[in-house]
């Protein structure tokens, strides 16, 4: 489970949107399809702990956050806040189930872009 990511300043990736949309450019295969303001935004969002949470939902396939919280041993809310970042970012998908979500990992090795 790859995926390839990369890193943009805000304003450039802000005006590679437009130009998309207005079909000036196109998208080349393989390019990244989730973008990151800065390196420190993707050091924050892929930490050591959390790429360590990512493989540990890939690995034990948890039931929902609470079975999660209680594999790594952190608190729900805590998870709850990480989750919901992975998951706008494609990296978790959370699936319903009965009353609860249970979070699957779409992520777990990343192909890191950086454009010249």
């Amino acid at each position: 489970m790859k995926i390839k990511v990369g890193i943009m300043p805000t304003k450039e990736l802000h005006q590679r949107m437009i130009d998309i949309a207005a079909g000036r450019i196109k998208p080349k295969k393989g390019e990244p399809k989730i973008w990151f303001s800065s390196m420190k935004s993707l050091a924050e969002v892929l930490s050591d702990n959390n790429r360590t949470l990512l493989k540990t939902i890939a690995d034990s396939k948890p039931e929902n956050i609470k079975e999660l919280a209680e594999i790594t041993g952190r608190q729900p809310s805590n998870l709850s806040r990480t989750l919901k970042t992975f998951e706008q970012y494609g990296f978790v998908k959370m699936v319903k189930k009965n009353r609860s979500k249970m979070p699957v990992a779409q992520a777990t090795e990343f192909d890191i872009s950086i454009p010249a």
